[in-house]
């Protein structure tokens, strides 16, 4: 997921209302143990469900609605882009945390988490 570059750009109904400043990506996957009594001394797992999350660093524009439109408990569709602009990955996640951190005149930082809600495209696939 580092290679992806540092590109994400979040929408709400279809428009973009937020760029990323820095980025971390999580994906997991649940484990389960089929472990059985008759096996030996090391434990046996077989993968589970997958879920992603992220973590990222805002500019925004402070005179826009923008920061109106971030709220937590939102679903939104999130893109991951490279360095060339082009769409890698894509997904609905709903943001679980924000905080506006600074406003200088017409831009605002902040951070956001969001849960990953359902899976993750991959738009080469």
């Amino acid at each position: 997921m580092a290679q992806l570059g540092n590109n994400i750009l979040v929408y709400l109904n279809g428009t973009a209302i937020a760029g990323t400043r820095s980025n971390k990506i999580q994906t997991e996957c649940e484990m389960m143990e089929v472990t059985n009594p008759g096996s030996a001394e090391w434990k046996l797992f077989h993968a589970g469900r997958k879920q992603w999350s992220v973590n990222v660093g805002f500019l925004v524009l402070a005179s826009t609605d923008a920061r109106k439109s971030l709220n937590i408990g939102t679903t939104y569709t999130l893109q991951f882009r490279d360095r060339q602009g082009t769409v890698i990955l894509s997904g609905q996640a709903i943001m679980k945390q924000c905080e506006i951190d600074y406003v200088r005149g017409n831009l605002a930082t902040g951070s956001f988490s969001f849960q990953g809600n359902g899976e993750l495209h991959d738009s080469n696939a």
